[in-house]
């Protein structure tokens, strides 16, 4: 889906869409993802659901100044704030990676509400970050200066280990595309550089306290945050029902489309009803 709208916020150009009719939906991507890996699971909801895709800054369509941070306190901040602005008083929202920690701290420290969460193989819980990560995380600078064929060689590797089925080639060029060219090497390593594990720190105390309806979906195969994290995390979230789905890593959405559409509507659709 293109995303035809913008938010200004703080500086930043948030883009983002809306389509569909029904109760609302809000899909928050990861990293180093965007809304694109929402997309085809938007457009299958919104017969029966209105659904908003959006960008963080740093990532797809928004924008990407080197002097902005793109750090999680930073896209919490900017979703209760993009969530006031679209004037939706209690979503549903769905998160991957990421987009998991954004959503809980929109929640839970900026006076978010929501309808429902369904938490796909989110960052939630310490420690994150593969041995790649930090090792990036701790060199930025030297990374962001690598020639752009030794960079796109390290880039393509580090992604094809998200899925566990294996990327086609034009899954592979559509996620490693936003990252090849000048700006998009030096928005990669900065988001990486600002990855700080103190930002789920902040809020992991706090799970016990959620009192929503809480779906937990992970890929049985994830070896960027492996299945315990979705174990542990369903134990700290009250009430939370936990999905796991076999033959496939932490991207989900491409290793196992079919059954996270279902699971997904199956969700959302009896938490419509309640609601």
């Amino acid at each position: 889906m293109h995303l035809t709208e913008e938010f200004e916020w703080r500086g930043r150009e948030v883009r983002w869409c809306r389509t569909g009719s029904g109760p609302d939906v809000v899909f928050c991507h990861g990293t180093p993802w965007s809304s694109q890996l929402w997309g085809p699971y938007a457009e299958a909801l919104s017969a029966q659901f209105t659904v908003h895709l959006w960008d963080m800054p740093g990532y797809g369509q928004s924008s990407k100044f080197p002097d902005h941070r793109v750090s999680l306190d930073v896209q919490g901040e900017l979703l209760a704030d993009l969530v006031s602005h679209w004037e939706l008083p209690s979503p549903h929202v769905v998160a991957h990676d990421y987009g998991g920690a954004v959503a809980l701290r929109a929640l839970l420290l900026h006076g978010c509400s929501f309808a429902s969460l369904a938490l796909v193989d989110v960052v939630a819980l310490a420690p994150w970050g593969s041995d790649f990560f930090r090792l990036v995380r701790d060199n930025a600078e030297a990374f962001s200066a690598l020639p752009k064929a030794v960079h796109e060689g390290a880039l393509r590797a580090y992604i094809a280990g998200a899925s566990h089925m294996g990327l086609t080639p034009s899954q592979m060029q559509d996620l490693v595309s936003p990252w090849l060219d000048t700006d998009g090497q030096a928005a990669f390593y900065r988001q990486i550089a600002q990855a700080d594990q103190t930002y789920t720190d902040e809020i992991q105390g706090l799970y016990p306290r959620l009192d929503l309806p809480v779906l937990v979906v992970w890929g049985k195969n994830d070896t960027w945050i492996p299945v315990d994290r979705a174990h542990l995390l369903t134990e700290l979230i009250p009430g939370a029902q936990l999905e796991l789905i076999d033959g496939a890593g932490h991207l989900v959405q491409l290793d196992q489309p079919v059954q996270l559409a279902t699971t997904l509507h199956g969700w959302l659709t009896s938490e419509a009803t309640r609601t």
